[in-house]
């Protein structure tokens, strides 16, 4: 494909030849002649200009380098399209494959995939053009919609309701039982039943083994075009708002509440029942145990306010000596009192 109809399909500018063959698109370390690549992080300035491909997407007031370029408001974003341009995932034929154990009183969309071992509980209502890769199962009474896609091992539990174009990715179980337990006189706990299912909504993506618990009563809810990452567990009735990230490991307690395009970053956490702000961002490995408000960046564990996060982060490295200058004052301090005493 030549580059002048790349930059078309990605509405780019041509900065160069735009008669260059483009055949597929890599790293900007690992390009070789006929891929292109992208550069949105000034960080590897450097390597794009020691980059082999043939053409690279930059920024609109990005320098130039000595290739081909296509100038683009969003190099990321733009390099996203352009990988579409050029992988075609796999596609299901419709149909139930002979291994897979379908309920009578299922109701399957045309168009539907059900692959091989996949299991389908008593009344399941599954989409149009739904794909189920195989060995995943869908307990009863589950509603999913459209171009749903599970990968191998997902579970849908009993009466979760699942949205349009959502996908789950290996191992993540969607609807598990809450951590719910009461304490009996003896010390000995009573498992609380959790009724509440789990409700996915539209084009949210799950990724590998993250676990999402239903409701001891109410709902657990993840808004529209939220994205989850690995591993991560959300607790019971805990509301994830729309567009919100909750990146590797991040662990919610239950009935937490995270606004709409939050980002909780790497192994963050929220204690329960609390609530965290529209747009707020928790960095890598904060804690927070109370509410956090919109637009806030909290960082550490007990999470503050970055800014000073950062400066007691730049004090930290600093204490033995700071603790050193305290004992030599007080020496000092105690030296003076005891010649005032004297006179």
């Amino acid at each position: 494909m030549k580059l002048k109809e790349i930059a078309a399909r990605l509405e780019c500018s041509v900065d160069g030849n735009a008669e260059v063959e483009i055949t597929g698109v890599a790293g900007i370390e690992e390009a070789q002649a006929g891929q292109m690549t992208f550069l949105s992080n000034r960080r590897y300035r450097i390597s794009a200009t020691k980059t082999r491909a043939s053409a690279i997407i930059i920024g609109r007031k990005e320098e130039s380098l000595p290739l081909a370029m296509l100038r683009a408001d969003d190099p990321y974003l733009s390099f996203a399209h352009a990988i579409e341009l050029f992988y075609r995932a796999p596609r299901y034929e419709p149909g139930i494959h002979p291994t897979a154990v379908v309920s009578k009183t299922a109701k399957i969309a045309p168009g539907a995939h059900i692959g091989p071992f996949c299991f389908v509980d008593d009344d399941v209502v599954i989409g149009r053009s739904a794909v189920l890769h195989s060995f995943v199962s869908i307990y009863r009474g589950a509603h999913i919609g459209e171009n749903f896609f599970a990968h191998s091992h997902t579970v849908v539990r009993e009466y979760c309701e699942i949205g349009n174009r959502v996908i789950l990715q290996n191992g993540a179980v969607i609807g598990t039982d809450g951590f719910g337990f009461a304490r009996e006189k003896n010390g000995h706990w009573h498992k609380m039943q959790q009724m509440g299912p789990a409700i996915i909504e539209d084009d949210v993506e799950i990724q590998a083994n993250s676990a999402i618990d239903r409701a001891t009563v109410g709902e657990t809810r993840i808004a529209r075009g939220a994205k989850i990452d690995n591993l991560v567990q959300v607790g019971h009735a805990c509301k994830v708002g729309e567009d919100t990230l909750l990146c590797g490991q991040v662990g919610l307690a239950g009935s937490s509440i995270i606004g709409n395009r939050c980002i909780m970053a790497g192994q963050s956490a929220a204690a329960g029942h609390l609530h965290i702000g529209d747009g707020a961002v928790l960095t890598a490995q904060s804690a927070v145990s109370h509410d956090v408000p919109a637009g806030a960046v909290y960082s550490g564990s007990p999470g503050f306010e970055n800014k000073e996060w950062l400066r007691a982060t730049g004090v930290f490295h600093r204490l033995p000596e700071l603790q050193r200058e305290v004992r030599a004052l007080e020496k000092d301090v105690a030296r003076l009192r005891a010649e005032l005493e004297k006179s």
